[in-house]
């Protein structure tokens, strides 16, 4: 995992400086080691996070001058020593031992869709030295981000969104839709669009070839489709059962791979617990596992410490709880801001960076349990949507944080011209087909939500220290099988029932049983004190006011009734507001 970045110049020479400076800003994401390439109208950025053959062999960019390829990389290719195997018998001679290279090899090979052939998470550039032709790719699920800045005369593309605006020449101008988007969603923006007019991103699944001429062609490789299947209708639950638990183990051994150490973040919840349950029964030994818990605001626990003790106890894993009190919360809020690359609305994400930074002491790699909600169906609002007969109305009625008649009251008119949030959905469910109401909504929130809201939040928390996350519940094979299982066996028993079942010969009950836990940090959705000093001097100061994005009659109502106003997923309206605008702030926007 690294940070990358580049230019194409459009019948003009690439900006190397531009690219440095975009380079400069990644350094968090790939503290090991700097490279630009620099060639006509082409320049490639990298920063290197050493994970997979720490040698100077795979350094990045990598160029193969016998085969006239160039590469910059982010992310990692589990599969990449099965694919060198079928590449040598091939005749291919390689230089190092690690992943990057395999990608070269096979893109000589095979072509663009050699991307079909890796397991992993990757974005990245190709660029062909002899037509001139870029290509980037983003994988299937959109675990590894590729931001995009056009003009008339050259795109550049990086890993994180204020690496461009570190490049200069990008439109800041606050996109309508974005915004839309962002105050409906919990803060996703769908891709291809951002907050800003000016910036775009690579959807997941998606090839983008850039011609010499400026030419530009999309192509998705790879779609799921959520709902039953004839060939699997004699399938038992028991059936489901260790389909789902092979598929798992699949996932977890495959994220395993590297050469370096590694450790589990354990919340103490069903997903974690299960990947370390199934290490532990695969011989490994000498586990580390991670857990952090804060301060309770208001009655509410903000650790869920008895949980994870327990697994650490049962597998006898090296366990390292960290917790956090609220003046440490307060001092991270800033730097947290800063190391998100679009804004990020959920309380967790000041936990996940002080995680984060205590775990890179310990380890540069870590598996997480991220995606197993939306593909096995574990959110609240799942069950509630059995047997709708208006699944987007039903959906945005449990799941927007406000409807559109709220949404006049909040955005100024200059940022309101329509419903755009909800002729999103609609537009999804129509394309989703004729499935039921719960499995257009995990198709929605697999292939949409997931990806710009916790699978980004990782990403993006994790990789501010140089920390590899792994999320095996996003291995495209296991997301390809849960897409089957009916929903019924989902959501049945409040939700992830197959799951839960599942675990059941390998976790304690009172973990499996336990009551659906989250990553809480209470005191940013309860406001008091010091924190809610920091709101007010975010949304009163001078630069929020000249914005005006939001009509001030309703910062004020949330101001004075922060509680009153939680969005129907629990969430503060007041630091939804707060943080857009602390994070337009922050990065001079």
């Amino acid at each position: 995992m690294c940070g990358i970045c580049g230019e194409v110049g459009f019948g003009v020479p690439a900006d190397v400086a531009a690219v440095q400076a975009m380079a400069r800003t990644l350094q968090d994401r790939g503290p090991d080691a700097e490279g630009v390439l620099g060639q006509g109208r082409v320049a490639l950025g990298h920063r290197r996070l050493k994970i997979l053959d720490l040698s100077d062999a795979s350094q990045q960019p990598m160029l193969d001058s016998e085969l006239g390829l160039a590469i910059t990389l982010d992310g990692c290719i589990y599969n990449f020593r099965d694919l060198r195997a079928e590449l040598s018998a091939k005749g291919y001679r390689f230089f190092s031992t690690g992943d990057t290279e395999i990608i070269l090899k096979a893109y000589h090979a095979w072509g663009p869709a050699s991307v079909e052939r890796f397991h992993g998470m990757f974005a990245f550039a190709i660029w062909e030295r002899d037509s001139g032709r870029v290509v980037l790719a983003r994988d299937r699920l959109g675990i590894k981000p590729l931001y995009l800045a056009q003009t008339e005369t050259r795109l550049r593309f990086a890993s994180t969104l204020p690496a461009l605006l570190a490049a200069g020449d990008v439109d800041t101008a606050i996109d309508p839709v974005g915004l839309h988007n962002y105050m409906s969603f919990h803060a996703v923006v769908p891709a291809p669009g951002t907050i800003l007019q000016g910036v775009r991103k690579l959807p997941p699944a998606t090839l983008l070839t850039i011609e010499p001429d400026g030419s530009r062609s999309e192509r998705v490789y790879w779609s799921l489709s959520v709902g039953p299947r004839p060939e699997d209708r004699y399938l038992t639950e028991g059936d489901w059962r260790a389909l789902v638990l092979d598929a798992l183990t699949t996932a977890v051994e495959r994220r395993r791979v590297a050469d370096v150490p590694s450790g589990i973040l354990l919340s103490g919840g069903l997903d974690s617990s299960l990947l370390v349950t199934l290490l532990a029964r695969k011989g490994v030994t000498d586990l580390k596992t991670f857990s952090v818990g804060f301060d309770a605001v208001n009655g509410i626990a903000g650790d869920e410490f008895a949980y994870s003790d327990i697994v650490a106890r049962e597998f006898g894993t090296a366990h390292v709880k960290i917790a956090v009190d609220a003046s440490r919360t307060l001092e991270a809020l800033p730097a947290t801001i800063a190391a998100m690359s679009e804004p990020q609305m959920s309380h967790d994400a000041v936990g996940f960076f002080l995680l984060s930074q205590e775990v890179s002491r310990h380890v540069k790699v870590v598996q997480s349990g991220q995606g197993a909600d939306e593909i096995f169906g574990g959110y609240h609002w799942y069950p509630r949507l059995t047997g709708s007969t208006d699944p987007a109305a039903d959906y945005a009625r449990v799941y927007f944080d406000r409807d559109n008649a709220e949404m006049r009251e909040t955005l100024s008119p200059d940022y309101l011209d329509g419903d755009h949030s909800r002729a999103f959905v609609d537009r999804f469910f129509a394309r989703a087909g004729e499935g039921g109401a719960i499995d257009r909504v995990l198709q929605l929130d697999t292939q949409v939500m997931l990806v710009d809201d916790p699978v980004k939040r990782v990403d993006n928390m994790t990789m501010a220290f140089g920390l590899e996350a792994r999320v095996p519940f996003l291995d495209h094979e296991l997301v390809e099988l849960a897409a089957r299982v009916p929903a019924a066996l989902k959501v049945e028993g409040g939700g992830k029932y197959i799951l839960k079942e599942a675990a059941r010969k390998n976790l304690p009950a009172e973990v499996i049983d336990r009551p659906k836990g989250y990553f809480p940090v209470p005191a940013l959705k309860h406001i008091r004190g010091p924190y809610m000093d920091f709101v007010r001097d975010v949304l009163d100061s001078a630069v929020a006011r000249q914005r005006g994005l939001f009509k001030r009659a309703y910062v004020e109502r949330l101001l004075a009734d922060p509680d009153g106003t939680l969005t129907p997923k629990g969430h503060s309206k007041l630091w939804q507001v707060a943080l857009l605008e602390s994070w337009l702030q922050t990065h001079g926007v």
